[in-house]
């Protein structure tokens, strides 16, 4: 029977070496008073200690003093599995220097292990990450020196087909964010703006005799309608009430309480970039590159836009007439309408639908997506992209493997090179390279392989890698260049600054 307790009583709950899992994704939906409540704790007492945090999407605030970060800064936590870190600032920094054990797991694996833990299977097999970094043969999930744990991932055989095998530690205790808990302890979402992994971990929770805490924003007496439950009151443990700060109307759109015509998209998106996003980069290459990847969308196709430089397929698609002629999906489940981006990437404007997140990687993993386009950090002479790890620094590989690894078509949005590049362009289309950036993104090889050319081969897809100033497609021997731009010079300005031979489409020739 659930008990409505203190922050303070519930992190009592959580004990030294507990496996704890998190169901925020990225910046949105953190339980930040539960983790305030936690460091409280270790602060004065030294407990809980040797912790191990999981979470498919990783969790954060964006702020290096908020939410786990402070616990995790001071020793508590000795192992961390995430699938993104994005928004843990201190945290990832921590990880290099080597302060405790870290992995990273594709985002729809971890989800997939978690469900499948829930149902009492020890782990998830998956053909995702065959090939790329996490694969044992290649790198293996560890993102330090001390990460050495063999057992997160292995090579298995199943009538003859090769898979990974991912399994996580055993989940003791489940933090979650809830809207309300009614007079029975069920808890409802209906102002969050995704259930993620929520019914998973607590059922995983469960069958392993843990405790599950939630945090909600209020307490209510009318009972929750049963199709609007995600979490039934005879899974929790604790409940927690914490008033939420107050928000600007802006945000409610992200939670489906109303509807939002197509026609409304882009001023909500307006309203929320102002309140949640960083400064825009004046990027006329990430315009050029947006426009030229918006033309390979059509009608009737199922989406996913990456951050950065592929959101501005979204810009160009709406310009063309075709963004009303498309389904866009975001990994935490919403299907239908816009995602949003910055600090709440993740949640969706005018969304359709909201799936759990392990059925939205059902749909991810097995091709169910028709294009999706997503930012790559590097491209090697195979065709490998590296969009996770750069020198000195990480995000983590988040949904990128899931999303990339059997889609029909992946539309890779990178700039030719970077640090310094001044591209324009004029009004009758022709591109201008002002100046080359300093640093080159078509290498010998990849720093780390987080989409596998081998694979892609292997798969049938169509590979393409849009710059803004020429386009690659995948083939057997590596890249084809298949189109320049006008006014590009192709030798001296593509084929003189890359390090390796290219073939040339026969119309280029």
């Amino acid at each position: 029977m659930y008990k409505i307790m203190t922050a303070d009583e519930a992190a009592g709950l959580i004990r030294d070496g507990d496996v704890i899992c998190l169901n925020s994704f990225v910046g949105i939906e953190n339980p930040v008073e539960l983790h305030e409540a936690i460091y409280r704790k270790f602060k004065k007492t030294g407990s809980p200690n040797n912790l191990t945090m999981i979470s498919s999407a990783g969790f954060g605030e964006w702020d290096e003093n908020k939410n786990a970060e402070s616990y995790i800064r001071e020793g508590a936590v000795k192992k961390l599995i995430c699938g993104h870190f994005g928004a843990m600032l201190s945290t990832k920094k921590l990880v290099l220097h080597d302060k405790f054990e870290a992995y990273n797991l594709p985002l729809g694996c971890i989800s997939h292990a978690i469900r499948a833990q829930a149902g009492g299977l020890p782990g998830a097999l998956s053909k995702v990450g065959l090939d790329i970094f996490v694969d044992p043969r290649i790198d293996g999930p560890g993102i330090n020196k001390i990460s050495k744990d063999n057992s997160l991932v292995k090579i298995v055989e199943v009538d003859d087909e090769e898979f990974l095998y991912y399994k996580l530690p055993k989940i003791k205790v489940a933090l979650i964010k809830g809207t309300a808990a009614d007079s029975k302890g069920n808890i409802s979402f209906d102002d969050m703006y995704m259930s993620g992994d929520a019914l998973s971990i607590c059922q995983a929770v469960k069958a392993n005799h843990g405790k599950v805490i939630v945090q909600v924003d209020r307490i209510v007496s009318t009972p929750a309608r049963p199709r609007n439950t995600i979490i039934p009151g005879c899974m929790v443990d604790a409940i927690v009430k914490v008033d939420p700060e107050p928000r600007h109307a802006a945000y409610e759109s992200l939670t489906g309480s109303f509807e939002i015509p197509y026609s409304q998209w882009q001023d909500w998106s307006d309203m929320l970039a102002k309140r949640t996003a960083t400064k825009p980069e004046k990027n006329p290459a990430a315009k050029i590159i947006g426009k030229r990847a918006s033309r390979e969308l059509k009608p009737d196709d199922i989406v996913n836009i990456g951050i950065g430089i592929p959101e501005n397929v979204s810009k160009y698609a709406r310009q063309n007439g075709m963004l009303d002629q498309i389904t866009l999906t975001v990994e935490s489940g919403g299907v239908g309408g816009f995602p949003a981006s910055g600090k709440v990437f993740g949640a969706m404007i005018g969304a359709a639908s909201m799936n759990d997140m392990a059925n939205q990687f059902d749909l991810y993993d097995n091709g169910g997506l028709n294009i999706c386009f997503m930012g790559g950090l590097e491209v090697d002479r195979f065709g490998n992209v590296n969009s996770h790890r750069g020198p000195g620094a990480f995000s983590g590989i988040g949904g990128f493997a899931n999303i990339t690894a059997k889609t029909p078509t992946v539309v890779f949005c990178l700039s030719f090179n970077t640090k310094g590049l001044d591209v324009s362009e004029d009004e009758n289309g022709n591109i201008s390279i002002n100046k080359e950036g300093s640093i080159p993104k078509f290498i010998n090889n990849v720093r780390s392989i987080s989409f596998s050319a081998k694979r892609g081969l292997v798969n049938k897809q169509k590979v393409l890698y849009i710059t803004e100033r020429c386009v690659f497609e995948l083939c057997e021997t590596g890249l084809r260049l298949t189109e320049v731009y006008p006014g590009i010079d192709m030798k001296t300005q593509i084929l003189d600054l890359l390090p390796f031979e290219v073939e040339i489409a026969d119309s280029l020739k």
